[in-house]
Order: C-alpha cells, then sequence, then structure tokens
C-alpha cells in the first residue's frame, strides 16, 4: 500500500509520558499539581492536572515530530485571536518561566517532545452531537465565523501544510482506501473523492482562503450543558484553507448521527450563526454538501488507516465511522443537486416547471410570455441567462433600472438588511435624507413626501390625496393605460381592464397618436370631463404616464399637455404625474419624464424602479395636500420607507449620477433607434419607429398606406427576437407596437446587437 503523503506529526507515535510526568513537567511552569487524569488526543498526550481531585491546569506534550515552528504559529494564532477577539473563550498558553515562549522541553524514550501549559476553561469535553440544542448550533456558527474574523490577515510559513483532515487535501486519502474493510463503506468513500475531483477541486482556488482553525468540532472544544461553546482548547490542525474547509468541519461534527433531513436542519442553523458575522459567496454556498460529504469520507479513510497502522485501537480509531457513512449514504441519496437545494434554501427548478406554475397560480394570473418561455437563471446588466446559459439582450425590463444585480444596489441591500430592517415610527436619517434627495430633483412646491412600496401603492394613494383635498368623486387616464393593480386603481388600468367593467366615476381621454397624427388637441380630454359631468361627477384627478409606455409611446405636445393640466385644475381637480414608467432618467432628457412638458404637477408617483426591482416607491406631493388628509387622519405603510427599501434607493441615485446615465441614455436611444430603422428599411410591416431615450417603440402595421394595427405579426416578432437572443414586450390598444425598453444600462454599444437580432427576425417573420 503506498504511503499517504501527510504531514509527519500524523505518522510519529504519541509521547511516553504519564501522569507522574506531567506533574514534573507542571511543576517546571510553576503549576504544582498532586495528580494528572489523561484526557485523550490523536497524536498528543493531554493531561488534566490535579489538585485535591479539582483540576487547576491543562498540559499538552507533543509528539517528536512536531515542529516548534507549528507550536509557535499556534501560540502566535491563539495571541492575535485574544487582541481581535478577546471574547473568544480561546486556551492561551502559559510563558515558560523566565522566557518569552509558551513551551518547555521534556524528554522521554530518548527523544525530545514539547510541553504546553493552559488554564482551566468552564464546560466539559466530548458532548453528545445529537443534544446541542438549536441556539447553541446557531451560537457554533457565530463562533466559527468569529474566530475565523479574528484570523483574517494573519500569516505564518507553517500554516502550508498537508493535514488530511483538511479536505483540500482529501485526494491523499486514496491511499488509505485499502485500509477501509468492509467494501460497500470503501465504495462511498471513492464515490465521494471522485466528486470532489469533479466538483470541487476546479473550485477550489476561487474560494476565500487564509489561516484557518481547520478542525472546529465537538471534540476540539469545551462546552456547556446546552452545548454552547465555552472553550476552543486545540490549534494543533490549523492551515491555510477555504473558509468552507473550516465550515465543513464543524458541519460535520455537528449534524453527526441526525437522522434524515434533520442532518440538513442542523446544518443550515450553523450556516444561520455563520453568515451573521461572515456571509458567505454563493459559490461557497453551493460546495459546502460537497464538502461536507468529502470531510464525512476522509474521517472513515482516516479511523481505518490509523486502526490498520496501530496508531489507535480500533474501536477509538473508528468511533465516527458508522455516523460518517450515514452522512455519506444520505447525501448521494438526497442527490448533489437536492443537497445543495437543501443547504442553501435554492429553488427548484426541476422538470415540468411550466405545468407546475399553472397548476398553482391558476388562471387569474398573466401566463409567461415567448411562445418558448426562458427558464431565467441569473442576470447581470442588460444580460438575462437562462439555465442553458445562453445570454439574452434584455431590451424590455425597466423595473432593474440602473441594470440587473448592479452591484451597488446589491451590496446596499445586502449591508443593510444584516443592520436594521423596521419601519418609519422610529428615527432613521435614511429616509429623512432620501426624502430630501428626491424633494431636491422636483418643482419647489413638490415638497412632501411619502414612502410605500410599490406604483400600485403609491397611485392608490395619490387617489385618497386626490378625492380627499378635493372632495371631488371623478378620475381620468388615457385610453389604454397602466397605473396600477388596487381595488382603486384597477379602472385606471384599462390595459388589464375590459372597457365594460369600466366604472361610472372614471373617464378615459385618447392621448396624441404621433404616428397616425389624430387627437392632436384637447377635445377628447375634453369630452372625457363632460361625460363625467353629464353624470354629476367632477374630477378628482387626472393620471398620465410621461412616456404613455401602455398607450404605444406617442410622445405628447407639450403644449397639449400644459392644456390638459389647466382643464384639470379648472375643473377643480389634482394632475398626477406617474413616473414609475417613465422617470429616474428613462427619457435621458431629464430625471422626470413629466418635465419635458414644463408642467409643475400637484402629484409625482414613483415605483420599483426607484430601487432597482426592490419593493419601494413613494408619492411627493405638496403641503396643503398632505396637510388636508392630516386633518382626518394619519399616513402609515407598515414598510414604506424601511431601512433596506431606502438604501437601495439611494444606491440608485448615485449610480444614476456616478455613471452619468442620463446623457448615456440620450446616446444610447438615439443609437437604438438608428439600428432599429435601418434592421428595418425595406419592411414594410414596420410602420412607424419611434421613442425618446430609453422608452422606444416599433409599431407593426399590414399595410403602411392603411397603417391598420398588425398584431400577430408583432407577437410573431417579440418570438423571433427570443429566439436570436433580444427580448422585448408587446404594447398598444391593438398590442401591435414592440415595447423597446431596456435596463438605464444599455448603450449605444449594445444597439448593434438588438439591430442585428431584429434583422433576422424580421426575415424569419415576414421574409
Amino acid at each position: 500500500m503506498a504511503e499517504p503523503t501527510i504531514d509527519p506529526v500524523l505518522l510519529a507515535p504519541r509521547p511516553p509520558c504519564g501522569p507522574d510526568d506531567a506533574c514534573e513537567i507542571a511543576a517546571r511552569f510553576g503549576l504544582t499539581a498532586d495528580d494528572a487524569r489523561d484526557l485523550g488526543s490523536e497524536r498528543d498526550r493531554t493531561f488534566a492536572l490535579l489538585r485535591d481531585g479539582e483540576a487547576i491546569g491543562v498540559l499538552k506534550v507533543s509528539n517528536p515530530a512536531e515542529s516548534t515552528d507549528v507550536l509557535d504559529m499556534e501560540a502566535a494564532a491563539v495571541a492575535r485571536i485574544a487582541a481581535v477577539d478577546p471574547f473568544l473563550p480561546v486556551a492561551r498558553p502559559w510563558l515558560a518561566p523566565g522566557t518569552d515562549i509558551h513551551r518547555l522541553e521534556w524528554t522521554g524514550d530518548g527523544q525530545t517532545h514539547w510541553a504546553r501549559l493552559y488554564d482551566v476553561l468552564p464546560g466539559h469535553a466530548r458532548h453528545d452531537p445529537t443534544q446541542v440544542g438549536d441556539d447553541a448550533l446557531i451560537d457554533w456558527g457565530t463562533i466559527t465565523a468569529r474566530l475565523a474574523r479574528a484570523l483574517r490577515g494573519f500569516a505564518h510559513p507553517s500554516s502550508i501544510r498537508r493535514l488530511p483532515w483538511d479536505v483540500q487535501h482529501a485526494n491523499r486519502c486514496r491511499a488509505m482506501l485499502p485500509t477501509i474493510r468492509e467494501p460497500d463503506a470503501r465504495r462511498l468513500v471513492e464515490v465521494v473523492l471522485d466528486r470532489f475531483d469533479d466538483a470541487v477541486a476546479p473550485a477550489w482556488p476561487m474560494l476565500r482562503s487564509q489561516v484557518l482553525h481547520s478542525d472546529l468540532t465537538i471534540d476540539n472544544a469545551l462546552v456547556d450543558d446546552d452545548g454552547r461553546i465555552t472553550g476552543i482548547v486545540d490549534f494543533g490542525d490549523m492551515s491555510f484553507t477555504a473558509l468552507m474547509a473550516d465550515l465543513a468541519s464543524v458541519v460535520d461534527s455537528l449534524a453527526c448521527e441526525r437522522p434524515g433531513d434533520g442532518m440538513f436542519r442542523v446544518a443550515r442553523l450553523v450556516l444561520d450563526g455563520y453568515q451573521r458575522v461572515t456571509p458567505l459567496e454563493q459559490g461557497e454556498l453551493d460546495l459546502l454538501g460537497d464538502l461536507w460529504a468529502t470531510r464525512a469520507a476522509v474521517t472513515v479513510a482516516i479511523g481505518a488507516w490509523r486502526a490498520h497502522e496501530g496508531f489507535e485501537e480500533r474501536h477509538f480509531a473508528e468511533r465516527y465511522t458508522s455516523a460518517a457513512l450515514a452522512t455519506i449514504e444520505h447525501i448521494l441519496t438526497t442527490g448533489w443537486d437536492g443537497t445543495r437545494r437543501a443547504l442553501t434554501g435554492a429553488h427548484d427548478d426541476g422538470p415540468g416547471l411550466a405545468d407546475r406554475r399553472s397548476s398553482v397560480f391558476g388562471p387569474a394570473v398573466e401566463d409567461l410570455v415567448y411562445d418558448e418561455p426562458i427558464h431565467v437563471s441569473h442576470a447581470e446588466g442588460v444580460w438575462i441567462t437562462d439555465v442553458t446559459g445562453r445570454r439574452f439582450l434584455d431590451a424590455y425590463n425597466n423595473v432593474p433600472c440602473v441594470g440587473h444585480a448592479h452591484s451597488r444596489v446589491a451590496e446596499a441591500i445586502a449591508r443593510q438588511s444584516r443592520v436594521l430592517n423596521t419601519n418609519l415610527r422610529y428615527l432613521h436619517g435614511g429616509a429623512v435624507e432620501l426624502a430630501e434627495r428626491l424633494v431636491a430633483t422636483l418643482p419647489a412646491s413638490l415638497d412632501t413626501v411619502f414612502f410605500v412600496n410599490s406604483g400600485s401603492e403609491a397611485n392608490d394613494l395619490a387617489w385618497r390625496l386626490a378625492t380627499g383635498f378635493t372632495g371631488h368623486s371623478g378620475g381620468l387616464c388615457t385610453l389604454h393605460a397602466y397605473h396600477g393593480i388596487s381595488h382603486a386603481l384597477a379602472p385606471f388600468s384599462p390595459e388589464v381592464l375590459p372597457d365594460e367593467m369600466l366604472p361610472s366615476h372614471l373617464e378615459r381621454w385618447t392621448p396624441t397618436d404621433t404616428y397616425r397624427g389624430t387627437n392632436t388637441d384637447a377635445s377628447s380630454f375634453v369630452d372625457a370631463l363632460d361625460r363625467l359631468g353629464a353624470r354629476g361627477i367632477a374630477p378628482a384627478m387626472a393620471i398620465l404616464d410621461g412616456v404613455l409606455q401602455s398607450d404605444g409611446i406617442h410622445d405628447q405636445a407639450p403644449s397639449l399637455i400644459q392644456e390638459l393640466v389647466r382643464l384639470t385644475h379648472d375643473a377643480g381637480g389634482l394632475w398626477v404625474a406617474d413616473e414609475v414608467q417613465g422617470g429616474h432618467g428613462r427619457t435621458g432628457e431629464a430625471m422626470w419624464s413629466f418635465e419635458r412638458f414644463g408642467i409643475e404637477p400637484d402629484i409625482v408617483t414613483l415605483g420599483k424602479p426607484m430601487g432597482n426591482g426592490h419593493p419601494v416607491a413613494a408619492l411627493i406631493t405638496r403641503r396643503d395636500i398632505a396637510e388636508r388628509m392630516a386633518a382626518h387622519t394619519v399616513f402609515f405603510s407598515t414598510f414604506g420607507g424601511n431601512q433596506v427599501s431606502v438604501v437601495a434607493a439611494h444606491a440608485v441615485l448615485d449610480v444614476l449620477d456616478d455613471e452619468r446615465v442620463l446623457p448615456r441614455v440620450v446616446v444610447a436611444g438615439e443609437a437604438l433607434r438608428h439600428e432599429i430603422r435601418a434592421a428595418s428599411d425595406g419592411f414594410d410591416r414596420v410602420g412607424d419607429v419611434r421613442g425618446v431615450g430609453l422608452a422606444n417603440a416599433i409599431e407593426v402595421v399590414l399595410d403602411p398606406s392603411t397603417k391598420e394595427p398588425d398584431p400577430a405579426t408583432a407577437r410573431a416578432l417579440r418570438n423571433a427576437l427570443r429566439h436570436h437572443g433580444a427580448l422585448v414586450g408587446t404594447t398598444g390598444r391593438a398590442g401591435n407596437v414592440l415595447k423597446v425598453r431596456p435596463p438605464l444600462a444599455f448603450t449605444e454599444a449594445h444597439a448593434p446587437l438588438f439591430g442585428d437580432a431584429l434583422r433576422h427576425a424580421l426575415a424569419d417573420v415576414v421574409g
């Protein structure tokens, strides 16, 4: 059998040191003991020093292969931990009298050994891991992370070691496989080592690594009766390794002998505690199951090998073998991906997902878009990646305003969520500053901010404020608008509400169709007011999305919108600028789309683009409107303006400034429309290309001479674009307008990519 190439310290016999020797050595440290009790150790001798039956110290005598450099590294590490996190219960070695070193020489059987003395720490050893309570499991995770954090930046040349307990060296245990007597057990260990080669070894260089304890287990700690750590007593396996190797040893030790999926629950609690201190990267979490199984496999191999070589009595050497094999068997039965999901809470992307979706969501939820639904995996910037690894240029999603998974926003959310997340009944500067920043971008009269969680809530509140302020009950919106999903707002969303469900207190007007040159004056709006008036209803508010996304993205003349605002005010109503889709620089010309019209709204509403998709929104209005509400009631949104939402919104504003997004949007929008026109040149079905900034429309018609809408071809082009790697939606009353509305991370460089996809899609659909 090939000799495992591991640290020599595991190959040397334990010191021939007895209780009398231990007492003699203790005396040289200045401690008088009348007896000593062997505590057991894998490769050293460890004694409890006793006086009158009471423990007064702990003596550790190393085997002859133990390097003084390693021992000094352990002492230096403990000193570092004590300095960085003095409340960690680490065992600290005594200084040898008259020296500045933490060891004394002892000779046994003609060989030199080094002895170290430690104070007695509270707690007891050899605790049953199945009796560690839930709170204690979480505490184990926290202590493990604190220990690693205290050692962050600690460096020592002796930390580069080949200890088999460190799972990065797991394959050095292959030479131990013949010593595993049971063929089934040998096969399980081999399966795990093969998996390590395939899945872990390639990813290992990407894992965060440092000097770590590396073997924090139930055997290497003292605990109280609940299983909480009261003392960390053994740094003998310290090495430079990945954070996850440290965590795998803890999880393996504590989940030992927990039946079935109970072992995963234990692991999740340990993870919870660990991530209270050190959040783990997704790649680290994804490998925990593999590393846990590897640690269990190493346990089996090392135990069999040590028993075979005579280093320990077999029963003691293999005391964890059956539990380790049970762990491996359950992980393999669950499957590597199933184990990953069990440990990380990842969702189930198994087969039949679309059918399962339909079954549990029911018929009232909007169906999947595209003839071949996209099973998404992740996204970044303007790219969405599906589970096969294919990337799609996202020219559709406006909610991730500054780009999918923008690091500034994502990190702000993660940091704040680990600190505080509660409501506005408590004073917190972030919300106040955010309100001040928003007010500073708006006309001076708009000085009062309400925080809510979505555009629907903002517009619902606008309706409540408007009706309360004016005493009126009527509302006006454009013919095919979308302003929200609440009961009060559904009538303001004819895009998803049939005409026959239009309530009597609401009327719609037809905005200007810039392609057909119709409705260029205020007559449609006047007619809507007259219809309300004929029923004895006065308007409380008129609401407009400044880029008319749902109506087909038609530009409106500033003079016309100014006239509509005047007519609304003359009728006693308020003007609401819905900036959910057109705000935060979507036009590139200004922060808010209403600014293009030269108007001053009474109310401005913002939605989830405000937080890059995080559920945060706002309403900004005049103080006198808010005072009217305050005369009768107060407004409270349970989590409107919570600290996590607020930092997301701050981050979006910061990105808009730092990345100079608005001028970039102007350039990108012009380039995009140029590429669309070039790609569609010669295709009569493309009747019009229009837009402002990154709110753009491609109108599809049956015949450019009649300008009759062609929704069937628009849908076919939407699907063809998807197959050529670009995502758009459809909009407009007839559903014949391709909505090209990418995140604002879209740049001039992306425009030719979209143009190429459109050119291929047009060739496929209309030849």
